[in-house]
């Protein structure tokens, strides 16, 4: 209610009531600090959540490469990649693929390739994600590889 010239009360006329500047200030104020502390836990996760989709497809991609393994008799050859999984390559007469279900070898979840090796340096075959990074070579426990010899 605002004061008239008399020193009375007058009630207020519709449009003058609202929030002062000081308490839209303080109420963004504790929005901002709420989110300095939610915001990197929750960034976090994420990160966290595309490590574990990227060991889950290598270990489906793992599974398929031994599904071809026992209708060919080999794994695909490097050169031949992952690709021999979704697309008959040649010199593969005894191929019963697609092994993907999609029918179409899918990216790590940060968009690049996976690396495929045949024969690998820790097994049959290796298959690695560089991760958010998508290089070789990163020595940081943030841009970790992701690979399928480490189960």
């Amino acid at each position: 209610m605002a004061i008239h010239a008399t020193g009375r009360r007058r009630p207020a006329r519709p449009g003058e009531s609202g929030f002062t500047l000081v308490e839209i200030l303080v109420v963004i104020t504790i929005i901002g600090m709420i989110m300095a502390l939610v915001g990197p836990r929750v960034l976090n996760y994420l990160a966290e959540s595309k490590v574990k989709a990227a060991k889950i497809q290598i270990e489906s991609l793992s599974s398929a490469l031994d599904l071809y393994y026992l209708d060919v008799g080999r794994y695909p050859s490097t050169s031949e990649g992952l690709a021999a999984l979704a697309q008959q390559p040649a010199g593969a007469q005894s191929w019963n693929g697609p092994y993907l279900r999609t029918g179409a070898v899918p990216n790590d979840p940060w968009g690049h390739s996976y690396v495929y090796r045949s024969p690998g340096e820790h097994g049959a075959f290796d298959i690695v994600s560089h991760g958010a990074h998508g290089q070789e070579g990163a020595t940081t426990d943030t841009a970790a590889d992701i690979v399928s010899w480490a189960r």
